[in-house]
């Protein structure tokens, strides 16, 4: 009967141990998933930063493309296609950047 308390107040005492500083030993990064987190930080950062102006001119380019095309059908048809993708690029890398920062928001 003494053991079964003893082995009890154990278990008890692990448990209150446990969760008590779990808290103060995991609250933190470890320096280096910290050295990560704000290098892929920086990293997307500069892709934001690269793919506003790489947008701009490819939508610019598709726009004097189809100005400039004299009616040739194929200039006009690359044209709008080159717009387009440029578009539906820069939006998703918009889309990776807000999902990364709920992902983060979450997480946090």
């Amino acid at each position: 009967m003494k053991k079964n308390y003893y082995i009890l107040f154990t278990i008890i005492l692990f448990i209150i141990l446990l969760f008590s500083f779990s808290n103060f030993s995991f609250g933190g990064y470890p320096k280096l998933v910290n050295k990560l987190v704000s290098a892929f930080n920086k990293i997307e950062t500069y892709i934001i930063a690269i793919a506003t102006p790489a947008a701009a001119i490819s939508i610019g380019a598709g726009f004097l493309m189809q100005k400039f095309s004299f009616g040739d059908d194929e200039r006009i048809r690359t044209g709008k296609k080159l717009v387009r993708t440029s578009i539906i690029c820069y939006a998703f890398i918009l889309l990776l950047d807000l999902i990364l920062s709920a992902i983060e928001a979450l997480v946090a």
